[in-house]
């Protein structure tokens, strides 16, 4: 892969960075990335090589792609980072005999000039993720503190990908904005869509176009968080992790896993008596809400799961965030789905619902885990018994057949590809 004709250029009422990407290993034409912003904040935005890299690597990792060769200096800290970001990732998902690109750029010896005052910024979406790391910065930073953030990033191609939508999105969140002191940020990338798999980008891409954007607006920001998923007890392999941010952070921006001590219940409870928080909170990408005054559908499984959450701490009928009273068992069981990246959350709040009286709810959420629960443990006799099956087959061609099991197999198979 080449990044060449890093450029910055005026789109309209916007103000583009770009990039020519070539593919070197696929068969795809050379294509534009970019990264842009309104021109009101356009004076940070540059066109940093080091955004480019970041949005590029696990793209180039995943495609095979031999080399990612940058026409621009980067920092030796960047290109040390993302070889350890690649290799997380690749150990994680993608095994032994997968590699990640050679990095090909000239070294820069020194940080960015000029010297730009501290600023720090966050991803902010209006979930309850964002809504937690703001309220807990806001709790233990002095707002003249260069970890106080200041900047909101909303990221338009990860929200929604409809002008229209997004526009509806960044309205909604003004008053937040307003309130909070937080100045709100839009941001336009297509470098999430050099792979559109959703698990590609749950697992490998997220923290990457993140710190991406990031170093984009690098002559504004020198901090940026990114609001975790998981507390520490149940943080697992992903592609938004504390041990992949750090490695994306360069000497122009520090970039901070946040959150990490606060489950998702433990978030809501931080909100839950902010008031410019419990009624922006906006968790659903419903599109059938992009013409109505309604944050939230009230009918998918985000909406439900933090209605849950509002509920078991008492203040979902405060909130105007969501339709009221549409909350049921029956609407519970139909939209709500337990797997190994939900179940943590929804296991915290069976106790503080039966405390507030509701163990309808409760007993759906019991029956769901158990039900979960011996899945995977079917799932891990099936798994030893066929390692079983296999290490005692294995072992009786070894002693009595003398490996003819094996060859045999091996053949069938050769014969099998070769047809």
């Amino acid at each position: 892969m080449r990044i060449e004709n890093l450029r910055r250029e005026e789109r309209g009422d916007r103000l583009r960075i770009a990039a020519t990407l070539t593919w070197e290993e696929r068969h795809e034409p050379p294509q534009e990335i970019y990264f842009e912003t309104i021109k009101e904040f356009g004076e940070g935005l540059w066109p940093n090589p080091h955004a480019f890299l970041m949005g590029c690597i696990m793209p180039a990792m995943h495609y095979g792609e031999q080399r990612l060769s940058i026409d621009g200096e980067i920092s030796p800290e960047v290109r040390l980072g993302l070889m350890a970001a690649t290799r997380w990732i690749l150990h994680w998902f993608y095994g032994p005999d997968n590699h990640s690109p050679v990095i090909e750029a000239r070294i820069r010896p020194n940080g960015l000039s000029p010297i730009r005052p501290e600023r720090a910024g966050m991803f902010f979406s209006g979930g309850v993720d964002s809504f937690g790391t703001l309220r807990f910065n806001r709790l233990n930073f002095p707002f003249e503190h260069p970890w106080a953030v200041k900047d909101g990033l909303l990221v338009f191609g990860l929200e929604t990908d409809e002008e229209e939508k997004f526009d509806h999105v960044v309205r909604s969140m003004r008053e937040v904005a307003r309130e909070t002191g937080l100045t709100l940020i839009p941001v336009y990338t297509n470098v999430r869509h050099l792979n559109d798999d959703w698990m590609f980008w749950e697992r490998a891409s997220h923290d990457a176009i993140f710190s991406a954007i990031a170093h984009a607006l690098s002559r504004r920001l020198t901090t940026v968080s990114i609001s975790s998923t998981y507390d520490i007890p149940h943080i697992r392999p992903q592609g938004t992790h504390p041990l992949l941010d750090i490695n994306y952070s360069s000497a122009d921006v520090l970039v901070r896993h946040d959150g990490i001590l606060l489950s998702r219940l433990d978030k809501t409870e931080l909100i839950a008596d902010w008031d410019v928080a419990l009624q922006n909170l906006r968790v659903c990408n419903n599109s059938d809400l992009y013409h109505s005054d309604m944050l939230n559908c009230g009918r998918c499984h985000k909406c439900v799961r933090t209605m849950l959450g509002l509920l078991a701490l008492g203040v979902l009928q405060k909130s105007r965030a969501f339709p009221p009273d549409v909350l049921s068992a029956e609407l519970i069981e139909s939209v709500i789905d337990i797997h190994p990246t939900t179940v943590c959350f929804y296991a915290e709040l069976t106790a503080p619902l039966k405390e507030k009286g509701h163990q309808d709810f409760a007993h759906v959420l019991e029956k769901k885990i158990a039900a979960y629960e011996l899945r995977r443990e079917n799932q891990r006799l099936r798994s030893v018994v066929r390692e079983t099956v296999h290490s005692k087959v294995k072992r009786f061609d070894h002693t009595y057949l003398h490996g003819n099991l094996k060859r045999f197999v091996s053949q069938r198979r050769i014969r099998s590809a070769s047809r």
